[in-house]
């Protein structure tokens, strides 16, 4: 399991004794590059950025830093080791050797599988496309382009697959992963939430924290899948992955603790001093977080899924930590607690656990968002703020599922409330970020390259990378 270093693709799936598979991916890393340069982070060719690299799947090998010209980056195919005598976790299909080879009955849904995953790992690298122009820090602007790079080495995870088992169809779905982009009117990219625009970096936080956790929920579905490639790709997948989330998190957490400074500095919770202090309000901060959580939790699609139901009943993706769960792993007669609108109110009935497959992975990714927000709420009150965020109802700002479009007048307040049209349409401004939001965070938004200097609207992080200080030039610029 050596990954070769000599390879023009380094990997550890032994590729050059396939040697059709080999030449097809070396056919299809000039268009990538091309894309690459074109929508990849604007204007770094010449850059060296001190970047983890994977150079082996072990636990205490699978990272390598070094200072690395973002075009020479070694995006690679690596698959955690297998796992002698695996067998099918749930399903119809529990209990059976997990398949080597793409079952040929469940051809199309596991392509699809395959394709939407991997669509969304080009379209973050486009969405944040102009971030670098406006960094807080040498530090952030490292953060950055290492969640590039990976999300360039997580979309050559998912075309390998495609390549390696898909024929043709693979071939044509890994070349349409590059014709799509994100936010284009005519071929945008598979889910909303790749489509929206990251203009700034608290929207950058926001979506590390909020949307890439939604990839790991996402990722650790699929690596409980019975087609034993992917489920390898994702599990190594989710090492790197982890990173993304970081940033988020703290990120944000060095936000709030800037604002909090300012606050005691002027003594004051006024939104508008706090502002002209050059910081970001918290109240700013809470409906941008409204925002991104609500578009995170569409991801997960429908809350009663039919869709759901058969990827779980043929095998193709599980729940999260499936075999840590204690049921039968079949679920036909099983029942899981889903909240549905009824007239003026919210209830909780329970409906078949197959068709709440969907349901039940957004429990838990409500659950791990709390744990993050706790700890936000932690430094807030360190700081003597009587002030904590909060998550708004799973109910709220949602544009697919059971809680879209409700009724023509209906919608749901941040609460929880089932409110009307007109009290939304009044209030909506104090929810959910506004053009005067967008445009003073914007204005915020001055590229600080200096090492050891930041913005003045977040605090520096409580330590460097890889054991680096803060002051460490991150970034070399040519």
């Amino acid at each position: 399991m050596a990954i070769n270093y000599n390879e023009r693709i380094p990997n550890n799936v032994e590729l050059a004794e396939n040697r059709r598979l080999q030449r097809a991916l070396e056919a299809w890393q000039p268009n990538y590059m091309r894309w690459w340069h074109d929508l990849g982070p604007e204007g770094t060719e010449n850059f060296e950025v001190y970047l983890r690299t994977a150079i082996s799947v072990e636990s205490d090998g699978w990272a390598n830093f070094g200072y690395v010209r973002m075009p020479d980056y070694r995006w690679g195919i690596f698959l955690a080791h297998p796992v002698a005598g695996r067998t099918i976790a749930f399903g119809d299909h529990k209990g059976e050797p997990a398949w080597q080879e793409v079952p040929g009955e469940y051809r199309g849904p596991l392509r699809r599988l395959i394709v939407t995953q991997g669509d969304t790992e080009p379209a973050s690298v486009e969405q944040q496309r102009q971030l670098g122009l406006t960094c807080p820090s040498l530090y952030d602007l490292r953060n950055l382009f290492q969640v590039n790079v990976e999300e360039g080495r997580h979309l050559w995870a998912m075309v390998y697959l495609l390549h390696a088992h898909f024929g043709r169809d693979g071939r044509d779905e890994a070349e349409a992963m590059l014709e799509r982009h994100s936010g284009d009117p005519d071929k945008p990219r598979i889910l909303g939430a790749f489509n929206e625009p990251t203009p700034d970096w608290l929207s950058f936080y926001m979506f590390t924290y909020f949307t890439d956790r939604d990839g790991k929920y996402q990722l650790a579905s699929l690596a409980e899948s019975g087609f034993d490639p992917l489920a390898r790709t994702c599990q190594f997948m989710l090492t790197e992955e982890a990173h993304h989330m970081f940033v988020g998190e703290s990120g944000v957490m060095r936000i709030a603790q800037r604002t909090c400074e300012v606050m005691n500095e002027l003594k004051t919770d006024d939104p508008a001093k706090i502002r002209a202090a050059g910081a970001m309000d918290l109240d700013t901060l809470q409906r941008y977080i409204n925002f991104h959580y609500s578009v995170s939790l569409d991801l997960f699609g429908q809350e009663l899924s039919t869709n759901a139901a058969n990827y779980y009943t043929t095998g193709l993706k599980g729940r999260y930590h499936e075999t840590k769960i204690e049921d039968d792993h079949r679920l036909v007669d099983a029942a899981f607690p889903v909240p549905l609108v009824k007239g003026e109110r919210i209830v909780v009935e329970d409906q078949p656990a197959l068709t709440a497959i969907n349901e039940r992975l957004r429990e838990d990714y409500i659950a791990d968002c709390e744990r993050g927000l706790k700890r936000w709420n932690k430094a807030i009150k360190a700081a003597g703020i009587p002030r904590e965020f909060a998550l708004p109802h799973r109910a709220f700002n949602r544009r697919i599922g059971l809680f879209a479009n409700v009724a023509p007048d209906i919608r749901i307040s941040p609460d929880g409330r089932v409110i009307t049209e007109a009290e939304w349409t009044h209030r909506v401004g104090s929810w959910l970020p506004t053009s005067d939001d967008h445009a003073f965070v914007g204005s915020l938004m001055r590229g600080v390259v200096e090492p050891g200097k930041i913005a003045g609207w977040i605090a520096p992080p409580a330590r460097g990378i890889n054991g680096q200080p803060f002051e460490f030039e991150y970034v070399k610029f040519h």
